[in-house]
């Protein structure tokens, strides 16, 4: 890396790269990028959300979503945008 930026050769054929631990019960997951990769997606297991107060009434499953980016690539607002749209899928 020089300067915080990006060499040629770093930026020929860029992944996202996503990964799911949550069949191994999983909840959340903490990736590690590797070259050529600028960010990976990683989900966990579903889960329910506490129950409060005893009332029985539905509630949505969870899911972790977690995302590690290459910041010399992108910023952190997209990457935000990126898991707010995640979400309201």
């Amino acid at each position: 890396m020089r300067g915080g930026r990006l060499r040629s050769s770093e930026m020929s054929d860029p992944t996202v790269t996503l990964t799911s631990l949550g069949d191994q019960g999983v909840e959340g997951v903490f990736a590690v990028i590797y070259p050529p990769q600028v960010a990976i997606v990683g989900l966990g297991k579903v889960t329910e959300p506490a129950a409060r107060h005893r009332r029985r009434r539905r509630r949505p499953q969870v899911l972790t979503a977690t995302l590690a980016a290459d910041h010399r690539a992108s910023d952190g607002h997209r990457g935000a945008l990126f898991l707010a749209a995640l979400g309201g899928c």
